[in-house]
């Protein structure tokens, strides 16, 4: 059994899990990219693909992660190797843990067309609309594999089904979709339904968390990451705050170009009488 994950956290509950469940043991494949957002047009060529890391690199510029994120791996390389394994051993079974929320279910919809191959061989995971068990006994639904305890994740092996033949048709041609139509950001609206939306989409939730008073953009970031209820990375959301400042939407003291600590931002004042009234 190898399992298929698209969070660096989820990979901790699973090793925690098989600790407590031998039949689990198994090696932990991530899936990094977060195809939520971004350009996805002919990703399935070098000039695509390469256009996507630019545009990573660009959004990574003056980040604590650094450009040199971009390059330190490389999605289709561990597809490979999962396709070396379920190759190598007919009874080898490969396992994708997918939380309901859009960077896991774009993860998913990106793996259909290079795992079509091994029809049966494919599980799927899938923590849709269900209730698991936290830490003080409460039911909650979690939003990711990384939010459920490790003896939860156990008990969801039971949830573990084929891929079916439907959607080994259906699933690969709505990745063609999505990529062709080429959105910057993409939402999940329930089930596996992927939604298109503005490069702007975010922008309402920064905004909220602008007063006018000179606040750090960390924090800026910080509240926004906590408070927003559809979630996204810190390095779009940290883009689209210098974007509303090339913009000027917002003001800004400091350098942005030297880190996400060394600048402030707030509200216009012509925006803060808007939003007062």
């Amino acid at each position: 059994m190898i399992h298929i994950v698209f969070n660096t956290a989820d990979i901790d509950v699973l090793k925690q899990a098989m600790e407590l469940e031998a039949s689990l043991q198994g090696e932990i494949f991530e899936i990094k990219d977060d195809f939520a957002v971004g350009p996805l047009l002919n990703i399935d060529t070098e000039e695509g693909w390469k256009a996507r890391e630019d545009w990573w690199r660009s959004l990574l510029q003056d980040s604590p992660y650094g450009e040199k994120t971009v390059g330190s791996f490389d999605d289709r390389e561990t597809v490979k190797k999962i396709k070396e394994v379920l190759d190598a051993n007919p009874d080898e079974e490969a396992w994708i843990w997918m939380g309901q929320n859009q960077h896991d279910v774009m993860g998913y919809y990106w793996l259909m067309p290079q795992l079509r191959e091994f029809q049966g061989k494919v599980m799927i995971l899938y923590l849709n609309n269900l209730p698991f068990i936290n830490e003080k006994g409460q039911l909650f639904y979690p939003w990711g594999i990384h939010e459920i305890l490790p003896k939860e994740a156990v008990k969801a092996k039971r949830l573990a089904r084929a891929i079916t033949l439907s959607e080994y048709e259906v699933d690969p041609d709505e990745w063609k979709k999505l990529s062709d139509e080429n959105a910057m950001v993409r939402t999940l609206e329930g089930g596996k339904k992927i939604a298109n939306k503005d490069v702007d989409y975010y922008d309402s939730e920064l905004m909220k968390n602008i007063t006018g008073d000179w606040q750090k953009a960390w924090r800026v970031l910080s509240n926004t990451l906590n408070r927003m209820k559809v979630k996204t990375g810190d390095v779009f959301i940290m883009w689209r705050m210098k974007e509303l400042i090339a913009a000027e939407k917002i003001e800004v003291t400091g350098e942005p170009s030297k880190g996400w600590k060394e600048f402030e931002v707030k509200l216009k004042a012509v925006r803060q009488m808007e939003i007062s009234e």
